[in-house]
């Protein structure tokens, strides 16, 4: 299983970067699943396309927090991005001096964390960041970014595994978390429950008897079980009688208005929420 106690901490500073130097690895294609997600979920994509007050060449600001030692992930997130809004602004943050690059494929990169440098941007991307965090800094890391979000904006908080086949994320807007969604290889894994060693930090230890995470991913491996007479037709076949199962017995999964090549699913934050 992943290791998850790193336990770094970030001091909030006048004038600084707010967060700590990570290890900053990263691989082609890693954070593609989110990717493809952001640019078909219906909100986030009218949100691109809106058009912004001000100037006539206003476009939409995306923040990728924490881009660690390569730009490759936060380029590959703009070319989706584009795909909805040729125009969009994309700028890499990194609290390193040493990892600010120059810009390059239209994208910038900068000094900054989780104060965002200053912007108040549309959409915030913060990944395999707040995982080598103290658990108890994760709600502060939130809510930084979160009250200097623009009016309407969303910040994407999650957790992959290296080559991004096992996938976690949170969504928030301005009343705080709205969804978790887990994104997954089909062939991958042997149970859907697997995926909880990718799980972002504020969930990663709630993964036990008597959490609401614990509960919805048993009750996800029975409804496979359940589920097994279409193993025959493949793991995507039989995710989606498990998806629709899971649906049928009450559990809050947004609709899946598309076919996908991974199994996943998005839940109401309430339903998964840690206990207090």
């Amino acid at each position: 299983m992943a290791d998850h106690a790193h336990n770094l901490r970030a001091t909030a500073r006048a004038g600084r970067p707010f967060g700590v130097i990570t290890r900053g690895t990263t691989n082609q294609n890693r954070l593609r699943k989110c990717d493809r997600w952001m640019v078909a979920h219906p909100q986030i994509s009218s949100l691109l396309r809106a058009q912004l007050a001000g100037p006539a060449d206003a476009a939409p600001l995306a923040l990728d927090v924490g881009y660690g030692a390569s730009h490759t992930t936060t380029c590959e997130w703009a070319r989706w991005l584009r795909t909805v809004r040729p125009d969009v602004r994309v700028t890499g943050l990194e609290i390193s001096p040493e990892r600010v690059l120059p810009p390059r494929e239209g994208v910038t990169f900068e000094l900054g964390g989780f104060e965002l440098a200053g912007y108040r941007p549309q959409l915030v991307r913060a990944f395999n960041v707040l995982r080598q965090y103290d658990v108890d800094q994760v709600h502060e890391a939130w809510e930084t970014v979160i009250e200097r979000l623009a009016p309407g904006g969303f910040f994407v908080e999650g957790t992959c595994d290296e080559l991004g086949r096992r996938c976690a994320w949170i969504l928030l807007n301005a009343e705080g978390p709205q969804t978790l969604t887990l994104d997954w290889d089909p062939f991958e894994l042997e149970t859907p429950s697997e995926v909880a060693e990718r799980l972002p930090k504020v969930l990663i230890h709630r993964n036990v008897p008597g959490e609401p995470i614990h509960e919805f991913l048993a009750a996800a491996d029975q409804a496979w079980a359940n589920n097994a007479g279409w193993a025959p037709h493949g793991p995507r076949v039989r995710w989606r009688h498990t998806h629709a199962e899971l649906v049928a017995e009450g559990w809050p999964l947004v609709p899946q208005r598309r076919r996908y090549s991974d199994n996943w699913l998005t839940i109401d934050w309430a339903s998964v929420a840690p206990r207090a």
